[in-house]
C-alpha cells in the first residue's frame, strides 16, 4: 500500500508538472511521458490496483481477490480503453509513438 501511495503521488507531481489535468473526466493538455510514465501508460491504475490488493490483505477476507479480475475487466473496457480512444484522437501520432514504446501496464 505504501509502493502504491508512492507511486500514485509521483504520477500526481509529473501530471502537474507537466501543465496536465489529473483528473480523467477533465481534458488532457499534453502526453505526459516522464516519471512514472516512462514504465507505464497508467501508472495511477497501478497504483490503484496495488492499493486495493493491500487492503484486500488486510481485511483478510475471502472475497476481494475474486473481485479483482471484474473491477480489472471494468477498468480496462470502461476507463482505459476510452482514454486511449481519446488520446488517439486529440494527439495522433504523438500519442501513438508513445503508446508503442510504452506498456498499458507495466
Amino acid at each position: 500500500m505504501v509502493g502504491s501511495g508512492i507511486l500514485a503521488t509521483w504520477g500526481v507531481v509529473t501530471m502537474r508538472r507537466a501543465g496536465t489535468n489529473v483528473r480523467p473526466d477533465q481534458p488532457a493538455l499534453v502526453i505526459v511521458v516522464d516519471g512514472p510514465f516512462r514504465f507505464s501508460r497508467n501508472p495511477l491504475y497501478l497504483a490503484l490496483t496495488g492499493f486495493y490488493l493491500g487492503v484486500s490483505m488486510l481485511i483478510n477476507t475471502v472475497w476481494p481477490p475474486f473481485l479483482l479480475p471484474v473491477l480489472l475487466a471494468f477498468l480496462h473496457w470502461g476507463v482505459i480503453r476510452r482514454e486511449e480512444h481519446y488520446l488517439e484522437a486529440k494527439f495522433g501520432s504523438t500519442y501513438l509513438n508513445y503508446k508503442a514504446r510504452v506498456r498499458r501496464w507495466l
